[in-house]
């Protein structure tokens, strides 16, 4: 495993990244108390990351305009030409622009803050999540704002990634396959295969950020299957290495310009899953999905947001 320390260059553009990382919380803990419901746990651990791939690691494309999002076209099909996926969120597709894999489709909530925050989706797109005939689903889709594929059971993924990869060096394409991942999919056998996949094939345009945050859905991850140590396994796969703190953006960004080397790269990200929402911490070990047990909770989020976007709360 190779280390790696925050470098030092200027506090603009990383400052940036961490506004938009709290804004991204900032909106998922906003939808989360207006529905009674969300992935809260998810927004805390991987702002950071998300917000540092789309201002700073992805090369994809500038769109002119946040897009809204439209009504669900049906499944892809050659009858069916006004199908579409979500990928137009991350402008065209061309041979040299970078293609973003979203696995863990638990995410996605995390996913559309992040694209309201960042000017690449309406900020009233949240406003159709999980409608009947809208493509905002919770989980998402193929069809998903940010999403291209249907990433099904969680694992899958990476092997999908894979297979794109494969096909971008095939065809000289310089764009990368960057992929998002989350710690506890990473305990399913097709992940490893497709890491081994990988290695195999040199598929060095796979660039993984993983979140490990330390919790899934039945509770802390060591209660369910270790990982650890997560990094050295990846290692006797042939995967490439770098373990950091998924909250330092110094690091976040400098590990997402590595030249390639003919490895597959995993940037293995320890992150909080309470972070800058302290609240949380009263329901360890179950975070994975925020769903209040009474009006009284939620007023006590209520009141926890507002003094969080007053900036009364550090």
């Amino acid at each position: 495993m190779t280390n790696s320390n925050a470098i030092s260059i200027s506090d603009t553009w990383q400052q940036k990244i961490y506004e938009a990382a709290d804004g991204i919380r900032q909106k998922v803990m906003e939808h989360t108390i207006k529905n009674n419901g969300g992935y809260l746990s998810q927004a805390c651990s991987s702002a950071e990351i998300f917000a540092t791939l789309y201002l700073d690691v992805l090369n994809i494309e500038k769109l002119k305009k946040p897009l809204v999002p439209g009504k669900f076209q049906g499944v892809p099909g050659p009858n069916n030409p006004k199908a579409a996926t979500g990928a137009k969120y991350n402008g065209k597709k061309s041979k040299e622009y970078d293609r973003f894999i979203l696995s863990p489709s638990q995410y996605s909530l995390v996913l559309y803050a992040a694209l309201i925050q960042v000017g690449r989706m309406h900020e009233d797109g949240l406003k159709e999540f999980n409608k009947d005939g809208g493509v905002v689903e919770m989980i998402g889709a193929e069809h998903s704002p940010g999403l291209e594929l249907m990433t099904g059971s969680l694992g899958q993924g990476i092997s999908q990634a894979a297979g794109i990869a494969l096909a971008r060096k095939l065809k000289k394409e310089k764009g990368r396959v960057v992929l998002f991942l989350s710690d506890g999919e990473c305990q399913s056998g097709q992940f490893w295969e497709a890491v081994q996949a990988a290695s195999y094939h040199k598929l060095d345009n796979i660039l993984a950020y993983v979140d490990i945050n330390g919790y899934q859905c039945d509770g802390k991850m060591d209660t369910v299957m270790g990982l650890e140590p997560f990094d050295k396994r990846l290692e006797a796969f042939g995967a490439r290495v770098y373990r950091i703190d998924g909250h330092n953006v110094d690091a976040l960004s400098a590990l997402g310009k590595l030249k390639p080397d003919g490895r597959p790269t995993f940037i293995l990200c320890d992150t909080n899953p309470c972070r800058g929402v302290d609240i949380m911490e009263k329901r360890i070990p179950k975070l994975h999905y925020v769903r209040f047990n009474s009006e009284e909770e939620r007023q006590q989020y209520q009141l926890y947001y507002e003094k969080l976007v007053s900036g009364s709360i550090k």
